[in-house]
């Protein structure tokens, strides 16, 4: 007697969502960008998936591709630690910049990406975004920056890490001062030092739906002071309650929403 052997699922077809714990078929998951049809989860996904979204087929525009870190501080482990995440993610560094179309509208770029080291701020990353808000407000153009961060300040770099901050910062007032618009687009998650310095100083400052946005995490905090925090405390629902950001925009309504966005401010 003939017996047809078993066929087995073929691995990667289906994903468990971590909000619902729904299982989703792969497919119908990316189809919606990458977000769960059941229950609205935005699920992460990388820099470059992110640029594809968002900005208008083949007219990505890669600044500073070549810009790598180095080992300042000789700190244990770091060069290796830099060639494996450039080897697992794609990516050289935590940001990529460039430029762009978004339905037609050029537009600066930059995008952070959580997989590489947390997403956190390094020389390299604060030295792209610095040379991606110098090139918007010499073009001129307006800026979008899509903040995926959850590590802050890079630690294995010191205090070259932290001055980031400030250098982006004062990159963003004198685009300010020119008149330069700068769209901040929060997701899940962005926290310490990027949360605390550029990542909040959008003029408009839109971010995905439950995404987590603060400096230190929730765990941190309640273990720190003690206190039962409130209901949904540094999701994006809670802070656009309480005034920290403008909007909370789907990704699938993100392009529409930005080309829109720079129309009514007449960029």
């Amino acid at each position: 007697m003939l017996t047809r052997p078993k066929r087995g699922v073929p691995e990667g077809l289906w994903k468990r969502c971590p909000g619902c714990q729904a299982t989703i078929f792969r497919k119908e998951a990316e189809k919606r960008l990458g977000v769960c049809p059941e229950c609205d989860y935005h699920w992460y996904v990388p820099a470059r998936q992110r640029i594809a979204q968002v900005l208008d087929e083949g007219t990505f525009e890669e600044w500073d591709a070549d810009l790598e870190s180095t080992d300042p501080l000789h700190f244990t482990a770091y060069p290796k630690k830099l060639e494996d995440e450039q080897r697992r993610t794609g990516l050289r560094e935590a940001a990529v910049t460039g430029s762009g179309m978004i339905r037609g509208r050029r537009v600066a770029f930059g995008v952070t990406d959580s997989a590489f080291i947390m997403g956190s701020m390094g020389s390299v990353v604060g030295e792209k975004l610095t040379r991606l808000v110098e090139r918007a407000t010499a073009e001129p153009l307006p800026l979008i920056i899509i903040s995926g961060s959850g590590g802050g300040a890079r630690m294995h770099e010191g205090v070259l890490s932290l001055m980031q901050m400030a250098k982006v910062s004062a990159a963003l007032a004198r685009f300010d001062e020119a008149g330069g618009l700068f769209i901040s687009v929060l997701t899940n998650p962005t926290m310490g030092g990027v949360a605390a310095s550029f990542a909040s100083l959008g003029d408009v400052v839109f971010a995905e739906p439950k995404a987590l946005i603060g400096f230190a995490g929730p765990r941190t905090i309640k273990a720190t002071i003690r206190i039962e925090l409130p209901k949904g405390f540094q999701t994006s629902e809670f802070l656009l309650e309480h005034g920290f950001i403008d909007r909370i925009v789907r990704r699938q309504d993100l392009q529409s929403e930005l080309a829109k966005t720079i129309d009514y401010c007449g960029k």
